[in-house]
């Protein structure tokens, strides 16, 4: 039998989720306080009434909803899946309002691919964007790469163990310090630290590159905002194309293998502790996944004899392929350039790329290394006990910040999200061939969506359909919060309309 929700669940999910829409609504603060400061005065009002609808909302939820009891399992879950969706809505209003979309839904879609580290785009006329609302859509990138909940838990929920309940429903289960808002805050300073150096360093080469001075530290502080939370967003239309700076993209390319990393990775860095990076079972497998998928890119730009020299190679093929791999979506080439000279050969390699991601606990998005790694050692061991005696005892360990033992239920969790994320690949690519696009384009931006990659092959756009625009919205959704906290919503809703009490 299935049990309809009381109103102390409904209580309970409306009280969190209002703290997290007021901490969604102090970040629109920023791209205000630039907009004032640069008198853009249309975008001002523009995030004045979003200020203004998310204060009122949040508070409303928090005083109508108030409780002092914690979250449980299913109510944490069902707050994260909402607080994605809300945040879109929210955030989609100052973009909608500004006239560069062409619609709400596809304002929707810019915020959903901003929050979820994709970086797939309906903009329009993006050159002439305003700073303000060009800073806005990379600011809500870099919250959706730390996570929406993180914010609520760094500044709003003070060590309530329902906070933990929410970090997992963000796909995160790895606590990296005890307690989980000190995490969420760890979090923070590690992102903080990397934004001022990656502005510093992106800035001083916009700088020798000829940008004037406030654009070359406003584009620095954009693109690491993209590279580092692996989202894709550029100021400008051409990506990272508009820069034509070698330098500029390798120091990009550094960003987007530091925002693959686990955080928890990062922290045994931080602490010294260096040789976790060469032991570590995700930069094992992640090494090797990529020198995999640039073979089979490579082999396939050489069949087609597109970028015949080494450097060309470096420049176009090694770097959407590393922009794939760790879910980051930066472009040196034009997306239809992906159908007119990539060979099919060298799309498989960076549709696989894409498919499997970077790190857990990290911005990435995907089916993500650590799983591939343990589904791999587990493969080992069966075989293992089927060419050794029966007698013979075979154990299979891993290094993930300590020895760990292969068993069952990690194996089976991590073929079922593997399931999962092929499945929602699949889908999303046959939606797009119903639309008329051919399969291995279908496949590439079905993958680039649901992996919240962001490179595009020109299917997405202000005039594809719009059951491929809400298809793909869902699957960012979908792919950013690993499908638990979305069964977890969908099953809620059934128990209102099919529950008993």
């Amino acid at each position: 039998m299935i049990i309809k929700p009381t109103i102390t669940d409904i209580k309970s999910i409306g009280y969190y989720l209002g703290k997290i829409m007021l901490g969604f609504g102090l970040t629109m603060l920023i791209p205000a306080g630039l907009g004032v400061a640069l008198k853009e005065f249309n975008p001002v009002f523009d995030f004045s009434l979003a200020l203004g609808l998310t204060f009122i909302s949040g508070f409303l939820l928090t005083r109508i909803c108030f409780t002092g009891q914690d979250l449980n399992w299913m109510q944490g879950m069902i707050v994260v899946a909402l607080a994605w969706l809300v945040a879109m809505v929210l955030g989609a209003v100052p973009l909608y309002l500004s006239g560069h979309w062409r619609s709400f839904l596809d304002a929707c879609f810019e915020t959903m691919s901003g929050l979820s580290t994709t970086g797939l785009s309906l903009v329009q006329d993006l050159d002439h964007l305003s700073y303000t609302h060009n800073l806005w859509r990379h600011l809500i990138m870099f919250i959706g790469g730390q996570g929406i909940v993180i914010v609520a838990l760094s500044f709003f929920v003070k060590g309530h163990s329902g906070a933990f309940k929410m970090y997992v429903g963000e796909a995160r289960d790895e606590k990296i310090l005890p307690n989980v808002v000190h995490t969420s805050r760890f979090i923070w300073l590690v992102s903080i630290v990397y934004l001022f150096l990656g502005t510093l360093s992106l800035g001083v080469t916009g700088l020798m590159n000829g940008l004037r001075p406030f654009n070359a530290f406003f584009h620095g502080a954009c693109i690491f905002m993209a590279a580092f939370d692996t989202g894709g967003f550029a100021p400008q239309s051409q990506n990272i194309l508009y820069y034509h700076c070698p330098l500029f993209e390798i120091i990009t390319i550094v960003m987007m293998i530091l925002g693959a990393i686990n955080f928890r990775l990062h922290y045994n860095i931080w602490s010294g502790n260096r040789k976790e990076i060469v032991k570590n079972i995700e930069t094992t497998v992640f090494f090797f996944t990529i020198l995999s998928a640039f073979l089979i890119t490579s082999l396939g730009l050489q069949e087609s004899k597109t970028y015949p020299d080494g450097i060309m190679l470096f420049q176009k093929g090694f770097y959407q392929l590393i922009s794939g791999h760790t879910g980051t979506g930066f472009m040196t080439i034009y997306a239809p350039q992906f159908n007119t000279e990539w060979s099919h050969l060298a799309l498989v390699g960076v549709i696989t790329a894409m498919a499997l991601g970077g790190a857990v606990c990290s911005t990435t998005g995907a089916i993500k290394i650590l799983r591939i790694g343990v589904v791999f050692k587990a493969l080992k061991e069966d075989i293992k006990r089927i060419i050794l005696p029966e007698r013979a005892i075979v154990v299979q360990k891993f290094h993930h910040i300590k020895e760990m033992f292969v068993e069952d239920k990690p194996v089976r969790s991590a073929l079922l999200i593997t399931q999962m994320y092929l499945l929602l690949y699949g889908l999303g690519a046959l939606i797009g061939m119903l639309c008329g696009y051919p399969f291995l384009s279908s496949l590439f931006e079905s993958t680039s969506a649901a992996a919240n990659v962001g490179l595009s092959c020109g299917i997405t756009g202000p005039d594809m359909p719009v059951i491929l625009k809400i298809t793909y919205i869902i699957q960012m959704w979908a792919g950013r919060l690993e499908f638990m906290a979305v069964f977890t919503l969908v099953g809620f809703f059934v128990a209102v309309v099919r529950g008993k009490h």
